[in-house]
């Protein structure tokens, strides 16, 4: 509706912005060159952020830089994850029919591995995504996987992401001594400053097509870092309201009474309306 009103050629705040289009913050950037070096060391890295941040860009973003012909990228999201299931989930991913049991499956698994690396010439990427939400049988799993050839070579890059009480919380706890001592590297995705939410903004609408004129003041852009902290999830959603509004109300240009009046009127606190 309001894409037609401003004259945009894309939709600049939806979940379909393609990854190469997408807003890449200075840290994100650091994380992708360390997630980079991860999938061609074949490491265990962790990424942790808070709620709406980026991870899902992140991830986005990280699986496109990867060579298809070089890599093969596996992705799992399951907050009940067993590690019976874990290795179903991969194998299914391989195009292989699990074993039953875990100990045949895991078995199964880094046989294909080997079949990849050794015969195809290609590495295998894993991300588990939502891993703080993992129960503590699974999360020990990953240390018997990484334990490969008497613990000299690692079959896989191993990237679990997660909200931050992942690595704050739980991966510090004693009982994951011996899972943390196994980590590479450790990336946090941070909130937005307020420059960088102005550029997050600005780049999703060149994205639409809106260049060379201004669509949200100055001071719309501070009520936006304001109410949203920096979290790129919530800079969609009042930018997104912001702009139906703008449309209903013949609005060329949104101020920050506007995005005040939609943040009172059309947003619950932290999220969205029910």
């Amino acid at each position: 509706m309001y894409e037609k009103f401003y004259h945009m050629t894309h939709t600049p705040f939806s979940r379909k912005v393609p990854p190469e289009a997408l807003y890449e913050s200075k840290a994100m950037t650091d994380c992708l060159g360390r997630l980079a070096y991860v999938a061609d060391r074949q490491l265990f890295a962790v990424v942790t952020a808070d709620a709406g941040c980026g991870k899902s860009t992140l991830i986005r973003k990280f699986s496109a830089s990867l060579s298809k012909e070089k890599y093969i990228f596996l992705y799992l999201s399951d907050s009940k994850l067993t590690p019976r299931w874990f290795y179903k989930g991969l194998l299914d991913q391989l195009g292989l029919e699990s074993k039953f049991y875990r100990g045949d499956a895991k078995r199964q698994l880094q046989k294909e591995i080997e079949i990849i690396r050794g015969v195809h010439g290609q590495k295998v990427v894993c991300v588990l995504d939502e891993a703080h939400l993992l129960e503590k049988e699974t999360i020990e799993e990953f240390r018997f996987l990484l334990n490969y050839r008497f613990d000299s070579e690692s079959p896989m890059a191993l990237v679990l992401v997660g909200q931050s009480e992942l690595w704050e919380d739980k991966l510090r706890l004693k009982r994951y001594d011996a899972v943390r001592q196994r980590i590479d590297i450790n990336c946090v995705l941070p909130h937005l400053d307020r420059a960088e939410t102005e550029k997050y903004i600005q780049s999703h609408l060149t994205y639409a097509g809106i260049i060379d004129r201004e669509l949200f003041s100055r001071r719309a852009m501070d009520e936006i870092f304001r109410l949203s902290c920096g979290i790129p999830r919530l800079i969609n959603r009042i930018c997104e309201k912001s702009l139906m509004y703008g449309c209903q109300q013949n609005l060329r240009i949104i101020d920050d009474q506007d995005v005040i009046y939609v943040s009172e009127h059309e947003m619950l606190r932290g999220g969205e309306q029910s």
